[in-house]
């Protein structure tokens, strides 16, 4: 029977052949893959759930006549700025694929933002590459920082967490810094002219001036992206930094300061970095100057009091009695030890005369001596082998000398 079955199926012409439930779905992917590989959605976020071990995040986005599955991976949700919730309207960038174990259709999302964020990134992008074009941006016009500013100028919300980071910053870091806060709306329309204002007003009575705020959507930082807040802080005469935010966020206000720091707080610990680095130094020295003082006190004590527990000052008189003693003590020894070195250098000196006298030629010629000299070298003649005829010698007797010629070889002076 089966090999009627596969005769069977083998005589279907290729269109009417069976696919496998595998087959269709990866079929089904290929062509939603091709078609919809990247596509924006705006829907309402509904069924929102982060899984907990593998954070991955799966909902639904629906409108008034459809529903769409959807799946937001790890990485992808941790790029993200925004926290999402059941309600919220966005819009969602991603590509369509099929889940193929449940045969449905779904939304892979690398990226999602609030609805109206879109149009108001468009326009920030178009200000930020107007604003550059002009030399806004340029780094060759940005100031550097006073590295001591006496007046730290701030414009931001008096009642923010913003304000209270700086000035504990400053606080710790540069106690005798003065703070000056112009109060200024850091949020909604018309806080841009607010904080322009503070900038302006600030910009006579202060060193440098911090504009900030904390962290927020792109639509809570929106009035620091207005185009004649920007103008104001590239024409005013001290340096500004801007706060604006959290690390991660960026507005026109950031690119066209003389300084953008991460966060309000960073801003602060940058205007009070040469005071912080002073006061650890000063800091240093004092502790090193009370530790060297100390020492130096407690060695003073300890000299003065051997010197009042001293015997010596104590009995001062008997002290200068000894002293004169000992001096006379010392000085016969001294007068003793220089005698005996002349008795000893005359007697060493008696000593060696005799012994020169001994040694006198003139004493051994008076025993019948004499002393015979070559008169040519005026050399000793010690041997009369060595005198030959004709070579004259001089004879040096205890009286007087005479010359002579030798006329025979030496051996033979005295034959016959």
């Amino acid at each position: 029977m089966a090999s009627d079955m596969l005769g069977r199926a083998a005589a279907r012409p290729p269109s009417e052949r069976p696919l496998s439930i595998s087959q269709v779905t990866a079929q089904v992917r290929l062509l939603l893959e091709e078609r919809f590989a990247r596509v924006w959605v705006e829907g309402e976020i509904s069924n929102w759930t982060r899984h907990a071990a593998s954070g991955h995040c799966y909902f639904a986005l629906k409108d008034e006549g459809a529903v769409l599955s959807a799946v937001m991976f790890k990485g992808a949700f941790n790029a993200q700025k925004a926290v999402f919730k059941d309600g919220d309207r966005v819009e969602a960038r991603g590509r369509i694929s099929v889940y193929d174990r449940r045969g449905q259709y779904q939304l892979i999302v690398d990226s999602m933002r609030p609805v109206g964020e879109g149009l108001l990134w468009q326009k920030f992008q178009e200000l930020k590459a107007r604003l550059e074009a002009e030399g806004l941006f340029d780094a060759e016009r940005k100031r550097a920082l006073p590295p001591l500013p006496t007046r730290v100028g701030i414009v931001t919300s008096p009642t923010g967490a913003a304000i209270r980071d700086m000035i504990s910053v400053l606080g710790r870091r540069a106690p005798g810094v003065e703070i000056l806060l112009w109060p200024a709306r850091v949020q909604g329309e018309g806080a841009a002219a607010e904080v322009a204002r503070g900038v302006r007003g600030l910009a006579g009575h202060c060193d440098v001036i911090i504009v900030g705020r904390g962290g927020g959507s792109l639509e809570d930082l929106w009035e620091f992206n207005n185009e004649a807040l920007a103008r104001t802080i590239f024409t005013c005469p001290v340096p500004v930094i801007s706060a604006v935010g959290h690390e991660t966020d960026f507005s026109i206000s950031d690119f066209v300061a003389d300084l953008r720091a991460p966060t309000p707080s960073a801003a602060a610990e940058i205007v009070s970095a040469q005071y912080a680095g002073l006061l650890d130094r000063v800091t240093n020295l004092s502790r090193r100057l009370e530790r060297d003082v100390g020492d130096r006190m407690r060695d003073a004590r300890h000299r003065l009091r051997a010197c009042t527990t001293s015997w010596g000052l104590r009995e001062p008189e008997r002290l200068l009695k000894e002293a004169m003693q000992r001096t006379d003590d010392n000085t016969r020894r001294m007068e003793l030890a220089l005698e005996r070195m002349i008795r000893d250098t005359r007697s060493r000196i008696l000593s060696a005369r005799g012994a020169l006298a001994g040694h006198d030629p003139g004493l051994i010629l008076k025993k019948g001596y004499a002393i015979v000299r070559d008169v040519k070298n005026g050399r000793l003649v010690m041997d009369a082998t060595k005198l030959k005829p004709g070579r004259h010698v001089r004879t040096q007797l205890a009286t007087g000398d005479f010359r002579s010629v030798v006329v025979q070889e030496g051996e033979d002076l005295f034959e016959g």
